[in-house]
């Protein structure tokens, strides 16, 4: 594991970027666990609300809710979204929860199940979602296997299982921080492969193929790039179902709209984007959108406590209640994740309280390893024990929790 990328003696964020109502949050959970997440659920409703008001009638938004599933944010969007995309039937049943309670009803919204390695225990509850509570679940099938182990679990239950393959395509047009497609990787069935499998999904019982999912590319910024990815998506598929005699009902085309983590980084041009999509023909399936990082990252802050300040051989290090083991972000990235330092309110007169001032600092967490770091060479006006470090954009892929509904705020304390 690499660590964060140097800021090089770059400044951290002054302490007003960080809203007031979140920093009396940070500070709540500095007093009591040490570090947490702050997370504003309102705010990603609104964000979701955004990007359906943005894109063509046609197309359908998901939420990707591996990136929060937090109960409170879920509960939010529920109301703002066409459907949740889950990687675990835990995931499934608290987005169907979400669904039902919010909109009162049957059949509330859709869940589409991902993930390279479903088990068959998964693919059994799955199946009994559809047969014994009447849960729309489709299932985006990775692979042959896969599609044998769907059929088995829904004869089992007695129903039939909607199912779109997933295929991992030989070329892909479009450049992002993560390109799925056209690699060696698990996710997928690879495209030369695509026909054996929907052979295989048009002879298996309890199967009904809707279509394929695409989902090639992750964390792309730029707007106009992944519009033309979406186009190709569509042509691809109607290509594919022509030929191969596919009744085409569903093209599922991922997430993957990027959002700017570092200082500098392009915004993704949501205006741009709903504006290329626009000039589409409505290509007469459902088009699902599964964004996860762009609803939820800007709505959500990581806190820890600062415990010490150390110097040693002229670099300065703030320890932090916390670190990788919270908060991963910065080193699976490889990126600069900028902080704001919030004074402590209350510190021990009988204890000395280590700082420094106006020099970089390396945040490192409290793992026994030097590989636990948050940030590297971030230049402070001033950095002391008891002090609080907040970390904006964090609001996937993050830890979550059950919290008081009353909350404006919602915490979850590590």
């Amino acid at each position: 594991m690499e660590p964060p990328r140097s800021f090089e003696n770059a400044p951290c964020l002054p302490a007003d970027r960080i809203p007031e109502r979140v920093r009396e949050a940070a500070h709540a959970l500095a007093a009591g666990s040490g570090s947490g997440y702050v997370y504003d659920p309102g705010q990603a409703a609104e964000r979701a609300r955004t990007l359906r008001a943005a894109l063509p009638g046609w197309a359908r938004v998901y939420f990707a809710a591996k990136s929060n599933g937090f109960a409170p944010v879920l509960a939010h969007l529920a109301e703002a979204v066409d459907g949740f995309e889950a990687a675990s039937l835990h995931e499934a049943r608290a987005c169907l929860a979400s669904l039902a309670e919010r909109r009162r009803g049957p059949r509330p919204g859709r869940i589409a199940v991902s993930g390279p390695g479903k088990t068959p225990e998964l693919l059994a509850g799955l199946a009994r979602l559809r047969a014994e509570e009447g849960a729309d679940v489709v299932v985006n099938a990775e692979s042959e296997l896969e599609l044998h182990r769907i059929s088995a679990a829904a004869r089992e239950a007695g129903t039939v299982v909607p199912v779109t393959l997933r295929v991992n395509p030989e070329r892909v047009p479009v450049s992002g921080a993560l390109v799925m497609g056209g690699t060696p990787g698990p996710f997928g069935v690879p495209e030369p492969l695509v026909p054996s499998a929907l052979r295989t999904a048009s002879l298996l019982p309890g199967l009904d193929l809707v279509g394929f999912h695409v989902h090639a590319v992750s964390g792309n910024t730029d707007a106009v790039a992944h519009a033309a990815y979406v186009r190709w998506c569509l042509e691809w598929a109607r290509a594919t179902a022509r030929a191969q005699g596919v009744d085409l009902r569903v093209v599922d085309v991922g997430g993957g709209l990027g959002v700017p983590f570092e200082e500098g980084d392009t915004a993704f041009d949501l205006a741009a984007f709903g504006a290329a999509l626009a000039e589409l023909d409505d290509p007469g399936v459902e088009v699902v959108f599964e964004p996860g990082r762009w609803i939820a990252a800007p709505t959500g802050w990581y806190a820890a406590r600062v415990t010490d300040v150390k110097s040693a051989y002229g670099g300065h290090f703030a320890v932090v209640r916390g670190g990788i083991n919270h908060f991963q972000l910065p080193t699976s990235w490889e990126i600069r994740h900028n902080f704001a330092v919030l004074p402590g309110r209350a510190w021990p007169s009988s204890l000395p309280r280590p700082g420094v001032a106006a020099v970089p600092v390396t945040v490192s967490g409290e793992l026994c390893t030097p590989e636990d770091v948050l940030a590297r060479e971030v230049r402070v006006e001033s950095v002391h024990a008891g002090d609080v470090l907040v970390f904006p954009n964090a609001g996937a892929t993050g830890t979550s929790s059950r919290c008081p509904p009353s909350w404006p705020i919602r915490v979850r304390r590590v």
